[in-house]
């Protein structure tokens, strides 16, 4: 299995080729993690949602804009 992030920015449009850091991982936790670490540094490059997915299969959608 393998687990991946693509980067929205803020019309919807996919940046994940852009330059911007990519990996895969093994497992969730660990694409959770680097995202914890990284996400700043996507937000700074024009990602506003990012979207976890399992072998292609979306898992979640997340916010990277702050709250409030």
């Amino acid at each position: 299995m393998a687990w991946t992030w693509r980067y929205l920015d803020a019309d919807g449009a996919d940046r994940t080729e852009e330059g911007l850091p990519s990996e895969s991982f093994t497992s969730r936790g660990d694409a959770e993690s680097w995202m914890g670490e990284n996400w700043q540094e996507l937000a700074e490059g024009g990602v506003v949602r990012v979207v976890l997915s399992e072998d292609g299969a979306e898992a979640y959608t997340m916010s990277l804009e702050p709250t409030g």
